[in-house]
């Protein structure tokens, strides 16, 4: 059952007995003062109600208990001391109903769920006003079966009270070294030990989150619902942009390719009327045809020879004249050397 891993190891409570919060390690079936016996009377008589205070107001998941405050602190001095872990938005100090004095405890009230969390981990064994202070979850609303400490109940203490109660943050249960009696335990309705999921004395016990109402996951659902429309809208209108600008660029390439189709259609339209009209001609209209072409051809070729004789001929005259001129500079020049 427990062993020598356990022995730094804790566990926290997550609901109230008054049994079990007197026990140092969660398994006493049996109470141990009378403070704890009265606690077991108001549990099983439903004696106490932890929301028919009429001074509760706000929103329990949103606020915080301190505790071990000094009596000289005003609420002036403790919601400074708050505002340094989020926007504080309802703050109020208990005092004693007669004498107006402090009686050391308080409930804040923070704007967000997230500003509560956050000066629960950073404010719990903080100083105000020299003193310092403890601070937890608001279990008087959020814990079940809750009894407060004036009824034998709640959670702390001090040693020289001989009221210490287990469970909470600042006295949570040790991971038991002796049997669990799961089957007595079982009976008094109490919660066993979470074996094999014990937890370091340095590790910050979460506080309970908020479960959405049927109200606030339909709004939930409808912000999302309109995030989703709009991203969806932005992705569409980018797409329907992309669309016209590949629309307007296959339109000219396909308006090239028309182009093109429609050339290369009338050129071979224009070569196949061609030969269709060759087709069609009679004997005779081939037979001139033929004649005309061959007298095209006759010309043609006279020319061509025409010009290569005339070439040749040019050529001639040209060596010829080369021929005269070289033979009358070399008479010319021998008549001179005489």
């Amino acid at each position: 059952m427990g062993g020598s891993n356990n022995v730094n190891s804790v566990f926290y409570a997550e609901t109230y007995h008054p049994i079990q919060a007197g026990s140092i390690d969660g398994t006493d079936i049996l109470p141990h003062d009378n403070a704890v016996y009265r606690a077991l009377l108001c549990s099983n008589a439903s004696l106490y109600d932890p929301l028919g205070d009429p001074k509760l107001i706000g929103d329990p998941y949103h606020t915080i208990f301190v505790s071990r405050l000094s009596h000289l602190t005003t609420e002036h001095t403790l919601h400074k001391a708050m505002s340094k872990y989020g926007r504080v938005k309802n703050l109020r100090l208990v005092r004693h109903i007669v004498t107006g004095a402090s009686r050391g405890y308080a409930f804040v009230e923070f704007e967000t769920e997230r500003e509560m969390r956050r000066a629960y981990k950073d404010a719990h064994h903080s100083f105000i006003d020299d003193s310092e202070v403890i601070v937890d979850y608001n279990r008087q609303q959020l814990m079940p079966g809750w009894i407060p400490r004036r009824l034998g109940g709640g959670l702390g203490g001090k040693k020289e009270s001989g009221q210490l109660r287990f469970g909470g943050r600042e006295r949570p249960f040790r991971a038991p070294l002796r049997p669990i009696p799961y089957e007595d335990l079982k009976t008094l309705g109490i919660r066993p030990p979470p074996e094999g999921r014990y937890m370091s004395r340095f590790q910050v016990p979460s506080p309970p989150r908020k479960r959405r109402s049927s109200v606030e996951k339909e709004e939930y659902s409808h912000k999302r619902s309109s995030v989703d429309r709009e991203e969806f809208s932005q992705r569409s209108s980018s797409i329907e942009r992309d669309g016209h600008k590949r629309t307007a660029g296959g339109r000219q390439e396909s308006s090239s390719k028309r182009n093109s189709v429609e050339e290369e259609h009338h050129h071979r339209k224009s070569s196949t009327d061609r030969s269709e009209s060759s087709q069609k001609r009679t004997p005779i209209e081939r037979e001139d045809h033929r004649h005309k072409c061959s007298f095209v051809d006759r010309e043609e070729l006279s020319h061509s020879r025409s010009t290569a004789e005339g070439g040749e001929i040019s050529r001639k005259r040209t060596s010829k004249d080369k021929e005269e001129r070289s033979s009358k500079r070399h008479r010319h020049h021998s008549r001179s050397n005489r």
